[in-house]
């Protein structure tokens, strides 16, 4: 029962959660409410997967958020400047991977603790974010096309939904059934024994941090196609809650390890304790506050993982 309750005790009580607010909030049960509680976790999902991939590793990054900003702003300024779409979808994604690139390098190669190696990378992320919009955001009528990347449906499933299940599965899938994913996983659980093992654990924590950056491209695009404009700051609200939906789902199905089921567990935990608050009429930093509670809660089951990600080198 012990073991049960490590496992899976978080996820029963979400699930607790969800009946108190089918019960209690009003429209929380219908169709449209929860299909846009699934739009809002498919960013969150996103992004905390990147970071769980990072995590996997034994290295944080907590740049992914400023870095989508930057995707974001870098996509929308081109689109509103007469670029294909296409084109400037594929300059996003290559701008937050390259960023992601960028702390690898600097975690991998000039040997900075990945916490001040990302620190960096975010503010210079945000510097670069207001000097391309001049603190202003990108606005327009743009293509359809582009919009129906968010805004679309597939089959009747809003492609945001497809979208989000085909990251998390396949990170799941690289994460438990490919030799990447176990290399990554033996590089943050032990990475003196993998790299005696002939792991190249060096690359496994690039290829951590990249994908991170690359996740953060992805969600970055969604944003801005679904809200049809792109701001200097659009992702900085996804930093804490891309955290709290990983260290939440470190407390289920594998505890003390990232792990990615319970990465989108968690992200949709989050997603639908906001929206459940806000239909119940709660006062809007009740969700600060609940969050913050998430956080350190958390952190007493991944403390470990998470001082070593901090502050190895």
């Amino acid at each position: 029962m012990r073991d049960f309750i490590a496992k899976y005790g978080t996820a029963l009580a979400g699930l607790l959660v969800f009946v108190f607010l089918l019960v209690f909030a009003r429209n929380f049960a219908s169709s449209a409410n929860l299909l846009n509680v699934l739009k809002q976790t498919s960013f969150l999902a996103i992004l905390a997967t990147g970071f769980t991939f990072a995590l996997l590793t034994s290295e944080l990054d907590l740049s992914f958020a400023n870095l989508a900003s930057l995707a974001a702003v870098v996509t929308g300024g081109l689109i509103a400047g007469g670029t294909f779409w296409a084109l400037a979808v594929v300059a996003g994604l290559a701008v937050a991977t390259l960023g992601g690139l960028v702390n690898g390098f600097l975690v991998t190669g000039v040997k900075v603790p990945s916490l001040i190696a990302t620190l960096g990378t975010a503010a210079i992320a945000n510097g670069l974010t207001f000097m391309i919009t001049g603190g202003v955001a990108f606005v327009g009528r743009w293509d359809p096309m582009f919009l129906a990347l968010a805004r679309g449906e597939l089959f009747g499933i809003p492609v945001l939904v497809v979208v989000m299940a085909a990251v998390v599965l396949i990170a799941w899938f690289v994460t438990r059934k490919t030799r990447l994913g176990t290399h990554m996983l033996a590089t943050g659980e032990a990475q003196e024994a993998a790299h005696r093992a002939g792991i190249a654990t060096r690359r496994m924590k690039l290829i951590g941090l990249t994908l991170s950056g690359f996740a953060a491209g992805i969600a970055a695009v969604l944003l801005v196609a679904n809200l049809s404009s792109a701001s200097p700051q659009m992702a900085g609200d996804y930093l804490l809650n891309g955290i709290a939906a990983v260290l939440l789902g470190m407390t289920m199905f594998e505890p003390g390890r990232p792990n990615i089921a319970g990465t989108f567990v968690g992200a949709l935990i989050i997603s639908m304790l906001a929206n459940g608050l806000v239909l119940l009429g709660a006062p809007y930093y009740l969700q600060d506050i609940m969050l913050g509670v998430i956080v350190i809660a958390s952190v007493s089951v991944s403390a470990s993982v998470l001082k070593k990600a901090a502050f190895s080198v």
